[in-house]
């Protein structure tokens, strides 16, 4: 992915989090229908300016793939730009380039998307291209030879020769024993050195088809229009069947896990992650809604409890935070990392000791109201604000519509954040903050090793 695929990637982390277009608006008027083959469109109405924004998202990602053949979801994507029957390598790009417009992929765990932002007039070029590839693409054995190298080179950089990357796959593959979450988007190296044409041309026809498909636009649109632009040029690609698609459910109760990891790093930190369900696997959706606030309690800026106690107050840390990904497919992840007060003279056990009394603190006793509050105006006010963007919006569709979800939990998202008390905090703290949920890695420098 280019620097611009990667800014679009990392709205997944904030703005892909149903964000809101504004506090109390009507909601912006949406529309939805199936094609006969079986792809389903979302159509999003933005008329402040004379642009759309078009995905398509496949049903298909590293959480799909078996043991020894990872890597293939996003090798794919790369291939996905190396010419089809109406086109050579590149050439997509070059007609999309020519007509001012900006277009790349990205991959994850549960999907892979494509996009093109482009002026509304621009807009059949764009289906036009996208549909040749989900019908016809050449899959060239030569390109193939040459772009693996390029992935392979993308690891090394991104995850082998950056410690903290390195040290996070490495958690991650230990949080996940069960779910198709413990293998990382971009494969394992002994992976990428063995594929072959043959396993992505096989890829390719088990998984990208119209029936396995979401398109959303988002911008300067009519539905109907857009809606005669899908049949003219996605209309009549043949649907097929998909192989069986099971959910990344996690265990209920992994047991505790402890990695040492030493890394060419210069400061020692702690990973923690415990596993939650998400909110398509949980049986509360509250549940997802409470372990999203709890985030805001402890790592929502200045005020937040990470901040106040354990980097002002007790100065157990030069740094730390949390996260929680509510929107996967499958299982979660809650986790936090943190990295000791060197100049404090500060332990990994001292951190690890810090966070585990704050997390207490959540079990013993709720939130005030007045505290709940303060952050639940504060994740709003930011999600809104990353609404303002066509492409996030359409990001926050594709998105939920591709990991089970429906676009629809947009408009709601005001309601269901509203919904959660402080007594939704103290329990889903008291259920899934427990040790035998817990995967911690102390993360050290490579010349400790020896100790």
């Amino acid at each position: 992915m280019t620097a611009l695929a990667r800014r679009f990637a990392g709205l997944l982390a904030g703005a892909v989090c149903l964000p809101l277009a504004v506090f109390a608006a009507e909601p912006q008027p949406t529309t939805e229908f199936t094609l006969a083959n079986g792809l389903k469109v979302v159509v999003r109405e933005d008329h402040r300016a004379p642009i759309a924004v078009s995905q398509i998202w496949y049903k298909v990602g590293s959480s799909y793939e078996a043991p020894g053949q990872t890597g293939l979801s996003h090798a794919l994507e790369h291939m996905m730009f190396k010419g089809s029957s109406k086109l050579g390598p590149g050439e997509a790009s070059r007609v999309l380039r020519d007509l001012g417009a900006e277009e790349n992929a990205f991959t994850s765990d549960d999907y892979t998307a494509y996009y093109q932002v482009l002026a509304k007039d621009r807009l059949p070029v764009a289906f036009e291209l996208e549909a040749d590839r989900m019908a016809t693409l050449a899959l060239p054995e030569g390109e193939f030879k040459r772009e693996i190298e390029v992935i392979k080179e993308e690891r090394r950089l991104r995850t082998d020769d950056k410690p903290s990357q390195k040290a996070y796959e490495a958690f991650k593959a230990a949080a996940y024993p069960a779910s198709g979450y413990h293998t990382p988007t971009i494969g394992w190296m002994a992976d990428l050195d063995r594929m072959n044409i043959d396993e992505l041309r096989h890829w390719y026809q088990a998984w990208y088809t119209p029936n396995n498909a979401t398109l959303v636009v988002v911008g300067d649109v009519q539905p109907s229009e857009v809606k005669a632009l899908a049949e003219r040029w996605f209309g009549a690609i043949p649907r097929r069947d998909t192989p069986p698609a099971k959910l990344p459910l996690e265990l209920a109760q992994p047991g505790e896990r402890l990695l040492t990891l030493h890394v060419r790093t210069q400061l020692p930190s702690l990973l923690m992650g415990f596993n939650v369900p998400s909110l398509a696997t949980a049986q509360n959706p509250r549940t997802a809604q409470a372990l999203r606030l709890i985030v805001a309690l402890l790592d929502g800026g200045y005020s937040a409890r990470l901040s106040t106690r354990l980097e002002r107050g007790q100065e157990l840390v030069a740094g730390a935070s949390a996260n929680y990904d509510a929107f996967n497919r499958g299982d979660s992840l809650f986790t936090l990392s943190a990295t000791p007060n060197g100049q404090k003279h500060k332990s990994l056990a001292d951190v690890e000791k810090g966070i585990w009394q704050l997390l207490d603190e959540l079990k013993a006793k709720p939130p005030t109201e007045q505290e709940l509050e303060r952050v639940r105006a504060q994740l709003i006010a930011g999600l809104v604000y990353q609404r303002d963007s066509i492409s996030s919006q359409a990001i926050s569709i594709g998105r939920l519509e591709t990991v089970g979800l429906s676009w629809k939990l947009i408009d709601s998202e005001v309601d269901d954040l509203q919904q959660v008390t402080p007594l939704d905090i103290q329990q889903a703290a008291r259920t899934y903050f427990t040790r035998d949920r817990l995967t911690t890695a102390h993360v050290l420098p490579e010349e400790a090793s020896h100790e």
